[in-house]
């Protein structure tokens, strides 16, 4: 696993979910950086990616729960 998508990993892990926008800021990395995380960890199915209500545009990132006890 790249170092980060353990960076986003550890982002999520302690501040629930977010978008995409919201992971950008808090891990200064760049944004096609974070997409390329994002999309390993979803492969890996260790997020869960939901709909966000707020803008249809953007969708909230969280860890899975099953990986959560896992991983923890």
């Amino acid at each position: 696993m790249p170092p980060s998508a353990k960076l986003v990993y550890k982002v999520l892990e302690s501040s629930g979910l977010l978008t995409q926008k919201e992971i950008i800021k808090k891990t200064y990395l760049p944004p096609r950086t974070v997409r390329y995380a994002l999309k390993r960890l979803l492969d890996e199915k260790i997020l869960q990616e939901r709909f966000y209500f707020k803008d249809a545009r953007q969708s909230l990132y969280g860890l899975n729960v099953a990986t959560e006890v896992v991983g923890g």
